[in-house]
């Protein structure tokens, strides 16, 4: 007997299982190093290596043998993890020297070294459970951060040396803080110097942030977990930055705005990204490593706020500045200080920079992510078949990974210098159910939306129940022309339902203008719900049965599903909320300020959720990890108090050690069951 959808789903960790991920090019070009695990169901990572001539795999570190221990992991890398939503195991994270002929990750807290020409794969001795290992570029060190300490290892003679330690126990060395990681995309906190002498290293201190506590009820016996949680409005941790000699000299280097943005440190030289409080500054400055002195390059304003851009700030080969930047109604890739790309063409990222050209990722249509090259003064596209693309680029070498609505999973391919190509090998297990996607403009917003219908339906034979079921929160999009987007709502449509998922304003891929529409207020994310909705039934008025429309979210969706029986039961009669933010004042400053402001702004009342406890009357199942550490279980608990206290019956799953994601099998497969029966009963189906 096959597995259910529910329990395969759960089981592959979402399909992501057995997909080749995280490339490196060697700048020779002959080598492609990758991460994947041995199936689509099987949960530990190795470490490969694909010969680019002959298209040959080699598998450098299989954990198993290695001896990982996966539930002996130091904290601050299982906090890591939950960051980077990292669902799987065994090598999750490596780094290599300059020439990647040398790589390190860390298992269970132990760093192993392996030497990629023999194959040889070796475990180094550490003062401690090491985090984020990684080798300066000429190969010969490796540094690591234990219980906040930055350290090095020569390699030649086996010295370990402590470069810096912290001097209290809320500071550390070398690491990233939680907003860096969770808001920022920077899961690093210090950087190489090309010649290996020196290192750009954050110090942390996180005693003025507010002192939370993770409590697990299920297990009285267990203390709760502290947490530094800088919750809207209050302090967020001090990070100050040091030049350290690995002779132990150190040079401050000062800057002014609140936020370390990035680092990077080339044959270039050494800079910084700095971001104010407010996020309507960004500030790129170059940095003297001798004497700490910096130098401002460039700065972007917004009366808004500045968008943060992975990939930039890079360097063409001549020195001349990559950078992403919004102009003439567009995000525009900037190369020095003129725009190359069109207003029409929005950038998402800069992936690579191999010598003059640039590969970055940009969308005409919004549904679509497309590669394209900087090169010679022109941009052309790499990729021109419809889909969500990504990539890599080295050595004239590109790999590139495909998804679309019209093939199965992720393809990956190597392509040479010459256009020829070879394949990398997916594992992952086939879904065993096929999307029946309808891409479309909705509304009189004409949002980029999604129709899913069972495929068993006949269009006009009978109206369905609809379940509505977005994101719908800035800076995340749903509707891609990717298939994994849409197997879980495929699923759904099997149930007897037409899903429709819709992003509205504020989702990225349409440009500045439409991401700037939902400041001051998160609300209009439940107006453009309405509108795809009704844009949606005018287009299949005998298909959508609009006297029972159900809606479901985690996170920000969990948010929009609350807010939509609250505000609008006219429209929805029926939602299930994983794990909202239901008072915008209990959640993280950088993501939060970005949108609202500050919460003595007066932004904040409009989009909470506990002052329309009375409002409720249609039926609501609230669902909250109690050991999440991003959106609090507060949040659900506030709320079902506010409910109670206004006699409004609704239903709470709490779900004990569970954080903000469900990686946990069993939990992720009954979710999916629980949520359908919830919403069946609330429908009368």
């Amino acid at each position: 007997m096959t597995e259910s959808f529910p329990r395969l789903h759960a089981k592959t960790r979402r399909f992501t299982l057995g997909v080749p991920r995280d490339f490196t090019i060697s700048p020779a070009g002959d080598r492609v190093l990758f991460l994947r695990t041995r199936s689509g169901t099987d949960p530990v990572t190795c470490l490969w290596e694909l010969d680019v001539a002959t298209g040959e795999e080699r598998l450098i570190a299989d954990p198993r043998t290695l001896g990982a221990d996966e539930e002996n992991l130091p904290p601050e890398e299982r906090a890591r993890r939950e960051r980077k939503r990292e669902a799987a195991g065994g090598v999750v994270a490596y780094a290599t020297d300059e020439r990647a002929g040398k790589a390190v990750f860390a298992l269970s807290g132990e760093i192993h070294l392996a030497d990629l020409a023999t194959g040889e794969v070796r475990r180094l001795a550490t003062a401690g459970p090491a985090v984020d290992p990684r080798l300066d570029p000429q190969g010969a060190r490796v540094s690591y951060v234990t219980g906040g300490a930055l350290h090095v290892i020569d390699l030649a003679t086996g010295a370990d040396t402590v470069l810096a330690e912290p001097e209290s126990d809320t500071v550390t060395y070398g690491l990233a803080e939680f907003i860096a990681a969770e808001e920022m995309n920077r899961m690093r906190g210090y950087w190489w110097s090309p010649t290996g002498d020196r290192l750009l290293v954050a110090r942390v201190d996180e005693s003025p942030v507010a002192l939370w506590h993770i409590a697990d009820p299920a297990n009285p016996d267990r203390p709760p977990v502290p947490q530094r949680y800088p919750a809207a409005g209050t302090a967020n941790a001090e990070v100050t930055l040091f030049v350290i000699g690995l002779d132990g000299s150190r040079v401050a280097v000062p800057y002014d705005q609140e936020y370390l943005v990035t680092a990077r440190w080339d044959r270039h030289g050494l800079v910084i990204v700095t971001l104010s409080r407010d996020q309507r500054s960004m500030r790129l400055l170059a940095v003297d490593p001798a004497t700490g002195a910096t130098t401002l390059l460039r700065e972007d304003t917004d009366p808004a706020w500045v968008e943060i851009i992975p990939g930039v700030p890079a360097r063409l080969d001549d020195g001349r500045l990559v950078w992403v930047a919004d102009a003439e109604g567009g995000r525009r890739l900037i190369i020095g200080s003129e725009p190359v790309t069109p207003p029409s063409l929005q950038v998402r990222a800069v992936v690579d920079v191999d010598g003059d050209t640039v590969l970055f990722q940009a969308s005409g249509e919004p549904t679509e992510i497309q590669l394209w090259l900087y090169s010679g003064g022109r941009i052309s596209p790499l990729t021109t078949e419809p889909g969500v693309h990504a990539g890599r680029r080295t050595g004239g070498v590109s790999v590139i990974s495909r998804q679309s609505l019209d093939t199965e999973g992720v393809s990956v391919t190597v392509v040479r210098p010459d256009g020829s190509t070879v394949p990398v090998r997916s594992v992952a297990e086939r879904p065993g159910i096929e999307p029946r996607v309808t891409l479309l403009r909705a509304g009189d917003r004409e949002l980029t939306t999604a129709v899913l219908f069972p495929s068993w339906h006949v269009p006009g034979s009978k109206r369905l129940p609809v379940l509505m079921d977005p994101y719908g929160g800035p800076h995340a999009q749903r509707v891609l022309a990717a298939q994994r987007m849409f197997l879980e709502p495929q699923w759904w449509a099997e149930q007897g339902f037409a899903v429709v998922v819709a992003d509205g304003r504020g989702t990225p891929g349409r440009g500045p203008a439409f991401e700037r529409e939902i400041r001051h207020d998160f609300t209009i994310a439940l107006e453009d719900q309405v509108d795809a909705l009704r844009g949606v039934a005018e287009r299949y008025p005998d298909d959508l049965d609009l006297s029972r429309v159900a809606i479901r979210g985690w996170s920000f969706g969990g948010y929009l599903a609350a807010l939509a029986v609250l505000r609008r039961p006219d429209v929805f009669h029926a939602a299930v909320a994983g794990a909202p933010v239901t008072d915008w004042r209990l959640y993280d400053t950088c993501y939060t300020e970005r949108y609202l402001g500050h919460p003595d702004e007066g932004h904040y009342e409009r989009s909470s959720l506990l002052g329309d406890a009375e409002k409720l009357e249609r039926p609501l199942l609230l669902i909250h990890g109690l050991a999440d550490d991003n959106v609090v279980a507060a949040h659900t608990l506030r709320l079902s108090s506010a409910l109670l206290a206004a006699g409004r019956p609704h239903t709470v799953l709490p779900l004990s050690g569970v954080t903000h994601m469900t990686p946990q099998e069993v939990v992720a497969e009954n979710l999916l069951l629980l949520q359908l029966d919830f919403l069946k009963r609330a429908l009368g189906l």
